[in-house]
């Protein structure tokens, strides 16, 4: 199974979106599942509030500065900017509508684009 589609199973089964993207790379970042759903509790919804940063593209950047030795800044703003190109915004309540209504992006479909944007980068 691809790696974003097991990431969007985990965020169907109950974890947030950055526990999702984040343990779907759990065998490579050498971190057991509880610390890995530690590390990630507070980024769900926005960051904890849904007006904050959406958790999967949180978690993208964890699991990016944890397997790209040397990771950037630069390399930070690419991974956001190929996830924004791909879900509409970077914070929860935008990609949710909260104030327009208009839902831009799924959870699910969150996480699949977080493990692509990171992924590219790993690449």
């Amino acid at each position: 199974m691809e790696r974003k589609e097991l990431a969007a199973q985990y965020k169907q089964s109950g974890m947030t979106c950055a526990q999702a993207v984040m343990k779907a790379f759990e065998p490579e970042l050498g971190l057991d599942e509880e610390t890995v759903m530690k590390i990630t509790t507070g980024f769900g919804f926005g960051m904890g509030t849904m007006e904050g940063t959406c958790g999967a593209l949180v978690g993208a950047q964890m699991v990016q500065g944890l397997l790209k030795p040397g990771a950037t800044l630069r390399d930070a703003k690419q991974t956001s900017k190929a996830f924004a190109e791909k879900v509409g915004a970077y914070t929860c309540k935008d990609i949710k509508g909260k104030e327009t209504g208009v839902v831009l992006c799924s959870c699910e479909d969150c996480v699949r684009h977080a493990v692509e944007a990171v992924e590219a980068q790993l690449a």
